[in-house]
């Protein structure tokens, strides 16, 4: 073969590349809201910054006659290219091509970007569009899914690994996004599950819709198996470049800084009334939240799944934070199985990626009740406390009013290296509410008083005015400073000014064994 007839070969093999299943299966695709492979992809990265890999690598598969069924590109779309400036590598799935099934060169093309990733220190972004493995291969593919997987585990804490569910995801193909830091769904495009409805009516007689059984509203509110929800894959694949905006390429760097116009030194009087004076009331977190970060932009993170926790990202000075923060708003923000386990795994990814943990407690404890020990409590609150003890982060707490008992220490408290812990004149740092523990401590003198209920009421008082404050916190050196709410945004950034070269090591160690 000649120069010339190379190029035309060339031109070809491209054309055919680029039209994936063909035109008949594209167009079917966009009848369906769903854009295409590549079109993800040139949404996602700066224009005319992706540069393509193996757009030519065909399976090696004889059975079934599939040697005479070949697209170039096998299904997936792999390559590097920029968003904002910054490297990543993606793979993009196309179900345009044997229903994006795996097959084990689909699964080589996926490991080499992650391969180069890692050791280029770049973010994944995977957008997935998969009916599974590709039956016709039998345990390649299968052996294709297990080296994803290694992959994704072994560069977890070192590159962030982002997922995008484009369509559905069954079977071996949700368990590579499941161990990424965070997963995006498209509402009533998007499908996650194990085994599929038909599956599941065989075998223990359930009838349950696609939609029920692992749609976007399923994921986000429910299991808390996936992070974001989005009504289009336009509006998906944006929030994943947002998202990116927060983090760093790799574990070695330091989160990217956002010159801000924000005054540093901003006060927000309406801070100061916020928070209501009667402790059982409830206020919004968000609203204090949005009235301390830049611009007052919060970047909320699973914010339908355990709502009486809320996480996110947002700047504060121009640096990014990760926000921890109990919710009044929605069961008085007590602690219990799913904000346990939503909470610590945040924690945890902003202690890989070196992003500053700034926590807001209003905690009255744990959530009692038979459901939440039987459904294990103790171990998933446990979760939350190691993810604190293990950050070596800038740690900065601000108890905004309520910190009781053993929810106190776990939120992020002084014992547990936090660096700076401030709180709010009205706050109340005890091991119980004052109602609960004058009935243990005073039990016998209220019974035997002339006056059991107005003796009672002056125990109460007596012991809010000594417990129930910011001040014996303080004094024993458990509370840094007592500051107003207006002025939380000015000692924050000052704070975060302070330990911004914080270096803390945890003992060597293979791994620590995190109660799962």
């Amino acid at each position: 073969m000649g120069l010339q007839e190379n190029l035309q070969e060339l031109a070809r093999r491209n054309e055919e590349a680029l039209q994936g299943g063909g035109l008949d299966r594209i167009k079917k695709h966009h009848e369906q809201g769903k854009l295409t492979a590549r079109e993800r992809v040139e949404l996602l990265l700066d224009p005319g910054t992706f540069v393509e890999l193996d757009r030519f690598k065909t399976h090696r598969c004889t059975d079934f006659e599939m040697e005479k069924k070949k697209t170039p590109g096998d299904g997936v779309v792999t390559g590097y290219g920029n968003v904002d400036g910054r490297q990543i590598f993606v793979f993009s799935q196309d179900f345009t091509v044997f229903g994006g099934s795996l097959s084990g060169a689909f699964s080589e093309k996926i490991c080499k970007v992650m391969d180069l990733a890692m050791k280029t220190g770049c973010p994944v972004v995977g957008i997935n569009d998969s009916g599974g493995a590709r039956i016709q291969e039998g345990v390649v593919s299968l052996a294709g899914y297990g080296e994803i997987f290694l992959r994704n585990v072994l560069s977890s804490g070192v590159v962030p690994q982002i997922s995008a569910i484009m369509g559905p995801c069954a079977g071996g193909a949700v368990y590579s996004p499941a161990m990424t830091d965070f997963i995006f769904m498209v509402e009533n495009s998007s499908y996650m599950f194990i085994t599929g409805p038909e599956v599941i009516k065989t075998v223990t007689h359930e009838e349950v819709t696609m939609q029920e059984l692992g749609g976007a509203e399923t994921h986000n509110g429910r299991s808390g198996v996936a992070h974001f929800s989005s009504p289009s894959e336009r509006e998906s694949i944006h929030a994943i470049r947002e998202l990116l905006s927060f983090l760093p390429s790799n574990n070695t760097e330091d989160p990217p800084i956002r010159p801000t116009s924000d005054d540093p030194n901003r006060r927000d009087e309406q801070l100061n009334a916020l928070i209501p004076d009667n402790p059982n009331k409830p206020y919004d977190i968000k609203e204090l939240i949005k009235g301390i970060v830049d611009e007052q932009y919060f970047f909320e993170v699973q914010q339908d799944f355990a709502r009486n926790i809320v996480v996110g990202f947002a700047r504060i000075g121009g640096r990014p934070v990760g926000i921890v923060a109990n919710q009044p708003a929605f069961l008085a923000g007590v602690l219990d199985i799913d904000a346990s386990t939503k909470g610590g795994r945040f924690v945890r990814f902003c202690d890989c990626f070196n992003i500053p943990i700034v926590s807001f407690v209003d905690v009255p404890g744990f959530l009692p009740g038979t459901s939440q020990e039987y459904g294990g409590i103790i171990r998933h609150g446990a979760k939350l406390l190691y993810a604190y003890c293990e950050a070596t982060v800038p740690k900065i707490c601000v108890i905004t009013r309520k910190a009781y008992g053993g929810a106190y220490v776990v939120m992020s408290s002084k014992v547990l290296r936090s660096d700076v812990n401030l709180a709010y004149p009205g706050a109340e740092i005890a091991v119980m509410g004052p109602d609960g523990a004058v009935n243990i401590i005073f039990r016998n003198a209220i019974e035997k008083a002339a006056d059991s209920q107005a003796e009672r009421e002056r125990l109460v008082n007596e012991y809010r005015q000594t417990f129930a404050t910011p001040f014996k916190a303080a004094e024993l050196g458990y509370i840094d400073e007592i500051i107003m709410p207006a002025d939380t945004r000015y000692h924050l950034i000052r704070a975060l000014s302070m330990i911004q070269n914080k270096r803390e090591k945890n003992p060597p160690k293979k791994h620590g064994n995190i109660p799962l």
